[in-house]
């Protein structure tokens, strides 16, 4: 029978399974850990912590413009080197999260972040601009070892109904940090002319960022687990039970690249995410043209885009471990986001704040609250491959994607206007969501569930008859 759970958070304390009820094994084969939510918490954490590093420059383009006494574009590299970073990177780092495991990437990836905030604390000087960009490759660095990870810590450690809701909070720990990177640097950091006081300013926004770092990075040492004894799902365990026998790292690489439905997703998923980040990194450029000395409304409506996208994505996590319809959802999502870059893009001008803070708003759900869709419904497509190898490669279309969109994207507001650089995001989406509709929808880890379940309640069945045939034999001795 399953082990009675104790009340301690701090333990691994476990919920029985319903498939632990209708058995009388003494091992139960799968296992709901509560400390999942402390993991996930965590990971959440510093992934937080990192993502308010990659935002924090742009939304001030033009005070540190004035601070370092550079161009817009090379502010602008300060967030684009976060994704030139991980494609190069990416492919050995999924290989590492293969043969190390969760709690050494998250071990690096935090005391790596840790590290670039230090390292941007010295940098607060008008000619050490060449430190504040080596401090932030450090966090982009790091970010390779953040930003693939949700999906997976959600199939180690969360059980099959809700592990697209697990997903869902992995993801909110980025876009939170987003947010806060839209929100704080504006307030922290005035546009005022005086250079010691600017200089006063970052300090103390750097400051607070590596004190975070610091204390985050301690916590991942004494407190991350690499996976619960027990698997949390019928899929987990039959992953388990194969483990040995699984092909070469180049090899599971080779068959996701041969998967046609996840080819179109990949592409799909990076035009998507992709033209956030554009929109992200150029957002302060595209509110000043419109709203001159607004940076701190820059902030907020910023901070809006993302708030509102973290409420999309708990919602569509909730929703798919509810009704398990990833490519409707899927779709649906990616149309409205189109839709809603259309109104943002056409409203933008219009000279009144309220409107951009409403177009801004709907636009971030739809737009952010598809990125744990992406995840989850690669893993669906793919399983039983690595979740971390499979979202590792989304993630490297959508850095791909997201450069290509910034450069371009800022090089039409320059030469045109705002409104002809968010009308070429737009088309991008609309094939996008084109895309998204001709992917073959193959549900392979819901079918392993599914059959495990079905062997699992057989077995017990046969069980049960072999009991009662034993006990009426007794009974007509």
């Amino acid at each position: 029978m399953c082990e009675k759970s104790d009340i301690s958070f701090g333990k691994d304390e476990v919920l029985p399974r319903s498939s632990d009820l209708n058995s009388d094994h003494t091992e139960s084969s799968t296992r709901l850990y509560r400390r999942r939510w402390l993991i996930v918490f965590l990971f959440s954490s510093y992934s937080l912590c990192n993502a308010f590093q990659w935002i924090q420059y742009g939304i001030i383009n033009n005070i540190f413009m004035k601070f370092y006494n550079v161009s817009s574009f090379a502010i602008d590299w300060l967030s684009m080197i976060y994704m030139l970073t991980y494609i190069p990177f990416i492919f050995p780092v999924t290989w590492l999260l293969e043969r190390k495991g969760l709690r050494v990437v998250a071990l690096v990836a935090a005391s790596i972040n840790c590290a670039g905030t230090w390292i941007k604390v010295a940098s607060v000087q008008p000619t050490l601009f060449w430190v504040t960009m080596l401090g932030q490759f450090a966090c982009s660095f790091a970010q390779v070892f953040i930003l693939g990870m949700p999906s997976h810590i959600a199939s180690v450690w969360f059980g099959s109904d809700e592990v697209s809701t697990g997903c869902a909070i992995g993801v909110f720990g980025n876009q939170l940090g987003v947010a806060i990177g839209f929100l704080v640097p504006p307030v922290l950091v005035p546009n005022v002319d005086d250079m010691n006081e600017l200089s006063h300013h970052i300090s103390i926004m750097f400051y607070i960022t590596a004190a975070v770092a610091t204390l985050i990075f301690v916590l991942v040492v004494f407190v991350f687990e690499d996976k619960p004894k027990v698997p949390p799902s019928q899929a987990q365990a039959a992953l388990r039970n194969t483990s040995a026998g699984q092909s070469s790292y180049l090899e599971s690489i080779r068959r996701l690249l041969c998967n046609r439905a996840f080819i179109i997703l990949l592409i799909s998923y990076g035009l998507n995410v992709g033209c956030f980040y554009a929109v992200s990194t150029l957002l302060n450029r595209m509110i000043m043209e419109h709203y001159p000395g607004e940076e701190v409304n820059a902030g907020r409506i910023g901070l809006t885009l993302v708030i509102a996208g973290m409420v999309g994505s708990l919602i569509c996590g909730i929703w798919l471990d509810k009704t398990k319809t990833y490519k409707q959802t899927t779709l649906s999502v990616y149309l409205l986001t189109f839709v809603g870059m259309v109104i943002y893009s056409f409203t933008l001008n219009l000279g009144h704040l309220w409107v951009v803070f409403l177009t801004s708003g709907a636009l971030g759900f739809f737009m952010t609250g598809y990125l744990p869709l992406g995840f989850e419904f690669a893993v669906e497509l793919t399983y039983p491959e690595s979740e971390g190898t499979s979202s590792g490669l989304l993630n490297c279309s959508a850095q791909i994607f997201g450069i290509m969109f910034t450069i371009i994207q800022g090089k039409i507001i320059d030469h045109f206007s705002t409104l002809a650089g968010n009308i070429f995001l737009c088309v991008f989406l609309f094939i996008g969501s084109i895309m998204t509709a001709f992917i073959k929808s193959d549900l392979r880890r819901q079918k392993a569930n599914n059959q495990s379940q079905t062997e699992t309640n057989a077995k017990s069945n046969i069980h049960t008859e072999e009991r009662r045939a034993s006990v009426v034999k007794e009974v007509k001795m």
